[in-house]
């Protein structure tokens, strides 16, 4: 189990990632802060830096960055926001890009409009 008080502490019975083998399985970060516990910022842009920033901390505190990512799961509360989510995404994860799904969903925790999990392969 990894765990680290830089990302928000899990709201439910599931940790913040799972080392299986050479694999990481980050569980889906919404935007919140990981001190106070709140929802940051209410526009899509705003929540997926938050988002990654969140799942950057988790990454490290698994000895791991972005660059070992090899599958990522988007899932947005409105598929309008695909465009500005994708430009943060793009900006923040590099490249080689991993594979990726996006998924339009009916709701978020939080009443978030953006969650985003990973799975990095730490070979």
């Amino acid at each position: 189990m990894i765990l680290t008080d830089k990302a928000p502490a899990p709201i439910g019975p599931y940790s913040q990632a799972i080392r299986a083998g050479d694999f990481l399985f980050c569980s889906g970060q919404v935007a919140l802060d990981p001190v106070s516990g709140n929802l940051v910022g209410d526009d899509a842009t705003s929540q997926a830096r938050q988002c990654l920033a969140n799942l950057q901390a988790v990454l490290s505190a698994a000895g791991a960055s972005f660059a070992q990512v090899v599958k990522t799961t988007i899932f947005l509360a409105d598929m309008g926001d695909f465009a500005a989510v994708n430009n943060v995404y793009g900006q923040v994860v590099g490249e080689p890009a991993p594979a990726r799904s996006t998924f339009a969903v009916a709701g978020l925790p939080r009443g978030a409009r953006v969650e985003i999990e990973l799975i990095a392969y730490l070979a």
